[in-house]
């Protein structure tokens, strides 16, 4: 069985390719991004993603099915209950999540979450519901500057969100303000994956950005994970875009910032031109944060034709020893009602210029497999507890 001195898995973050069999349980009947972009634009062009089985795995309205595709592909479920990004991360690296992170992208938070927020931090509290980033700047920023009060919002992700104007609320208040949060939102019934520090500035409407010193207060995994293991053997993991925050930084030997998914392949393609041993952990968040939940079907497509430009020439360059695993977190289609990702399954599609088959591998029960191919391959055994099991004999 061969073994690869370096994978790189790409997370194309919300790709889904159809709903699962309890897409109905989560209101998502019916739902299929990848394939519902494609009926909805007349030019859709993804020739990389072609090659390696993209529209052999799922069914395109302008991408055909090739006769050899460069690798292995399959449809991956998720065994565990939610749709969320963390949850679909952690079980790619072995962790079964029995009970979803809580949402509340409807009515905002609870009274009672709100209220202790306020008496704890000595702050009024504006905003509390779901809004882009930007747009709540726009709509709150200036009463917060002239009153004190504190912007707390969500989104369709389990975040609770805090904003502060740099000079008039300050850095270290709106940490602290964050800190007191994270404490709270530990409780089961409000807990969320992630309390996230907003910091702005800018005085008036329409001068509002939001600047680097965003700091994310994330749950710790719930338990050891394939990149723990990895790291515990003495062998690089590398992130690159959210990866870092989705794990607080558990298992992680270097991780890479991105301001774009575009700037993320950038990075995975440096990272692939130099030497190292062991993963290379990508997320891709454009395509879920600026399209998917936006509703953005146009936007969503010409993503991925961006990301099929770059991914073209990270195939360029790999070598015999590396292998890719190209697969998503849960779904977000664009033609859906509402603004919340969606249950469905996900693509994996596996490529190393050493590979001498190709084709489809049977259905997988659990975005698992991932996790557990990786640790495999470098001879290692997944923790106690995990699931998932490796297809690393499969992909020859």
């Amino acid at each position: 069985m061969k073994r690869y001195k370096r994978i790189f898995t790409i997370v194309v973050d919300s790709l889904g390719v159809g709903a699962l069999p309890d897409a109905a349980d989560y209101g998502d009947a019916g739902t299929d991004t990848l394939g519902h972009i494609s009926q909805r634009m007349e030019q859709f062009h993804i020739p990389n993603l072609q090659k390696l089985g993209m529209a052999n795995l799922h069914p395109l309205k302008q991408v055909e099915a090739v006769e050899r595709p460069m690798g292995y592909f399959a449809c991956l479920s998720e065994a565990s209950a939610g749709k969320d990004t963390m949850t679909g991360h952690w079980e790619m690296m072995g962790l079964y999540i029995t009970e979803p992170f809580q949402t509340f992208t409807e009515n905002g938070f609870p009274k009672e979450l709100i209220d202790e927020l306020s008496e704890r931090t000595g702050r009024v509290i504006i905003g509390n519901k779901s809004a882009s980033g930007t747009e709540i700047l726009e709509e709150l920023a200036e009463e917060e500057i002239a009153t004190g009060h504190m912007i707390v919002y969500t989104s369709a992700d389990s975040v609770l969100q805090i904003c502060g104007n740099e000079e008039t609320f300050g850095l270290e208040e709106l940490y602290r303000c964050c800190e007191i949060a994270r404490e709270i939102t530990m409780k089961d019934e409000w807990k969320v994956g992630r309390v996230i520090a907003r910091p702005y500035v800018g005085k008036k409407r329409g001068e509002f950005r939001r600047t680097s010193n965003r700091h994310d207060y994330a749950l710790k995994p719930c338990g050891r994970t394939a990149l723990n293991v990895l790291e515990d053997a003495g062998l690089d993991v590398i992130s690159v875009g959210k990866i870092f925050d989705i794990f607080d930084g558990e298992g992680l030997t270097e991780s890479n910032k991105s301001k774009s998914s575009v700037h993320g392949m950038e990075q995975t393609i440096e990272i692939a031109k130099r030497e190292f041993e062991g993963l290379c952990y990508v997320n891709l968040v454009d395509f879920d944060a600026l399209w998917g939940h936006r509703r953005d079907v146009e936007g969503y497509a010409k993503e991925l034709e961006r990301f099929d430009v770059k991914l073209g020439e990270l195939l360029e360059i790999l070598g015999e020893d590396d292998l890719l695993m190209i697969t998503a977190d849960h779904g977000n289609d664009p033609t859906h009602t509402g603004t919340d990702h969606t249950r469905e399954r996900v693509p994996f599609l596996a490529y190393s210029p050493s590979m001498e088959g190709f084709g489809k591998l049977e259905d997988m029960q659990t975005f698992a497999v991932v996790g557990a191919t990786i640790a495999d391959n470098f001879g290692l055994a997944m923790p106690e507890g995990t699931i998932g099991n490796s297809i690393l004999g499969q992909l020859k």
